[in-house]
């Protein structure tokens, strides 16, 4: 998978990294890249940006 970041998060590490792959998504922290990564299924972390979206 293929992470990457939002083009309007900072350049320091605060932020978080999204890979979207068939199946699953995986977040990972850019403080640790290496790291473990949580992973949600496409339906799943699909719920979840609708709920923030529908929420601003």
């Amino acid at each position: 998978m293929s992470w990457r970041k939002s083009s309007r998060s900072a350049s320091d590490a605060k932020c978080v990294e999204v890979a979207i792959g068939l199946r699953s998504t995986g977040v990972r922290d850019t403080k640790n890249r290496g790291g473990d990564a949580l992973r949600f299924s496409s339906r799943a972390f699909g719920a979840f940006v609708a709920a923030v979206k529908s929420d601003r």
